[in-house]
């Protein structure tokens, strides 16, 4: 059972509108944004920076993106956010074979040396205390340049919020997320946890 109810996805007009984007990423508009909107400037900004972190701007790919939002969740535990993560991954096309084998990306081939170091800021910078050093720094710079990293951490500051709102608040997941949690992450322990 959820901290504080969702509310309906027509409770607020200029959420419901911003919200459309979900429906491309997901296929639903979360149940996170749906309790947001007992705040409704909270929705509402929130739409607009989740738009402007997952926007295309170059070789940061959408799938990259949302693999970098799975190792963000994965570290700091929120089931919520893996399946989302992994859902929205899958839906803008990651390979299946990254799919499958996301909790080996270090050592899988699927993975480049760009998406391995991307992968690994995510993890460092996910942690408490932060990990991200200057070995990290070096790597990065070999494959992304300066927008780039800005767009790697804006994904990856953008599910530290998330993980938050979503394991403190329970949020319950959707039909969708739980299918594709399921899918490629059952295999390694992934479960709904709190999130019915």
């Amino acid at each position: 059972m959820p901290l504080v109810t969702p509310l309906s996805p027509d409770h607020d007009s200029e959420t419901q509108l911003l919200a459309d984007f979900f429906n491309e990423t997901l296929g639903f508009c979360p149940n996170s944004v749906l309790t947001m909107q007992h705040r409704p400037a909270i929705s509402k900004a929130f739409i607009h920076l989740n738009k402007a972190v997952m926007a295309n701007e170059g070789r940061v790919t959408s799938a990259l993106k949302r693999m970098i939002a799975w190792v963000s969740s994965n570290a700091t535990g929120c089931r919520y956010c893996q399946a989302h993560a992994i859902r929205a991954a899958e839906r803008y096309g990651a390979e299946n074979e990254q799919l499958n084998n996301i909790w080996d990306y270090k050592t899988h081939p699927a993975f480049s040396e760009a998406e391995r170091v991307a992968l690994d800021f995510s993890l460092a910078a996910s942690r408490v205390p932060n990990a991200v050093d200057e070995d990290l720094k070096k790597r990065l710079y070999e494959h992304w340049n300066e927008g780039e990293i800005v767009e790697l951490l804006g994904v990856i500051s953008l599910f530290g919020y998330l993980n938050r709102w979503n394991d403190s608040m329970g949020t319950s997941l959707e039909n969708g997320a739980v299918e594709s949690g399921t899918k490629y992450l059952k295999k390694h322990g992934w479960n709904k946890g709190k999130h019915d």
